[in-house]
Order: C-alpha cells, then structure tokens, then sequence
C-alpha cells in the first residue's frame, strides 16, 4: 500500500498519554508517512509543535478553536506570529465556527475567526477549519479572505461543498465516511474532486468502521481510504497517492 499522510490529527490529547510514543514509532511500520497534529489552543499549539522536534513524520498547525475563543487572551495573536516562525509549522488551524454547541458566543468566535483568517493572509499560509451548522457565516468569512486551505471533518452537503471548492479550498474527509447513516459524508466522498481531496482521521476522534467508539490513531485511516476509494470507483493506492500530493500541494512547508 502506498504510504499516507493523515492531515489531521491530536496526539496530544491526554487519551494517548499513556503509550504516545510507542504508537508514534510504529507509524511508519502501519504505512504513514506523515501527520499533521492540530493545536486548538496557546497550550496545545504549544505541544504540537513540540511532537515536530521529536518525531521528523510529524508537522503542525497552530490555532484556536472556535469553543476556546472565550477562554484566550487578547494578545493571542503575538503567541501565534512567534509560533508561525517554527520550520515545522505549516498552517494556522483548527480555526472557525461551531454553533452545534455554542460554547463561545457567536459574534466571539467570529471575532478570533477572521482576526485568524488575517493573519493567514498576512503570512500567506494555509488554514485548517472546522465549521459545524455554521456554513453560511464559515463560507461568507472565507469569500472575504480567500485564504488557502481545507474544511476538515466536512459535514456539509454537496452544494456547500462545491461553495468551497469554488475557493480553491480542499475537503479533508475521515473515519465518518464509514458510518452506516453517513448520508452526507457518503455523497461528499463520491463527488468531491480528487484534486481537492485529503484524508485525515482527526484522531483520538472519530474512528473509522469498524473500530467507531474506540480510540483513533493514524493506521485506521486506510479504511477509511478504502470507502472512499470503493465509492469513486477507483484503486486504493491511487487514492493515497492523489491524497498525499495535495498536502504537499496545500502545506508547502512540508518537503516531498
């Protein structure tokens, strides 16, 4: 099978504390060439950046979450520039909208989201987003800044799909392919342009058929792979091949 590059994951979620680093060894033995471990916080941002010091497969994103807008401090924005500077960090993210759970009020997290946005415009570097039941104010945001970039864990439906690839912005698509009421995800996987297509598990969460309700690492990612590509029709290792040139396309910090 052709190596893989999971773009998007958080191996320094406290769930794996107890055996990280023998899992991080076995990854390329399990056919991952690279991760892309996503910081949701200063703190986490912080982490993220030091699993890239330790292990030369992994690179990461900087950013904050749409829920923890309410706990930053103003000056987050110095922390992120001085972070931005790091060879290893290759994107501002996970950032955006969640209004599932409205942990942060809305204007909030509007208010961190486009401040974010910005700031990636002034770096001129991607954005990882996350956008749950806020499509309208994520897409408008993302018209007005044209950054680059992908929508992880896409929920959304075809139509709004093509809204973000009409951006030139990438869909990162994991485990919930696998699901058995996936009806969006299921549409999505089979529409979206290769081109603009990265895999991701989003690990310890959302963990693919038939490990769902376990802990995720980056190994189960071939199965969801193996959806993706049964639905379009096409060999596997092709689809791993495409998937790992668009993140080297997209996160051009990180060297092929």
């Amino acid at each position: 099978m052709v190596a893989i590059f999971d773009s998007h994951a958080h191996y320094n979620d406290e769930r794996f504390d107890c055996d990280r680093d023998v899992l991080l060894n076995k990854m390329n033995k399990n056919g991952v060439c690279g991760i892309i471990n996503v910081g949701v916080d200063i703190k986490t941002s912080f982490e993220c950046i030091e699993l890239t010091e330790k292990y030369p497969f992994i690179w990461a994103a900087v950013g904050i979450y749409p829920h923890n807008s309410i706990y930053t401090e103003d000056d987050y924005l110095e922390s992120l520039k001085k972070m931005l500077e790091h060879k290893k960090v290759v994107a501002i993210g996970e950032i955006g909208l969640d209004y599932h759970y409205d942990e942060s009020p809305r204007e909030l997290q509007k208010k961190f989201f486009e401040e974010q946005l910005a700031l990636a415009t002034q770096y001129d570097i991607p954005v990882i987003i996350h956008s749950r039941e806020a499509f309208s104010d994520t897409l408008s945001l993302l018209s007005k800044y044209r950054p680059k970039g992908v929508v992880h864990c896409f929920s959304g439906s075809q139509e709004i799909m093509n809204e973000v690839i009409k951006l030139n912005m990438y869909i990162g698509l994991g485990g919930s392919v696998t699901f058995k009421n996936a009806k969006h995800p299921l549409m999505v996987a089979k529409s979206v342009p290769l081109k603009n297509l990265l895999l991701e598990t989003d690990c310890p969460y959302m963990a693919p058929v038939p490990f769902r309700g376990k802990r995720c690492d980056s190994s189960m990612i071939s199965y969801t792979a193996n959806k993706i590509a049964e639905l379009k029709g096409m060999d596997i290792n092709e689809l791993l091949s495409i998937t790992s040139e668009n993140v080297y396309n997209l996160f051009s910090k990180i060297k092929n």
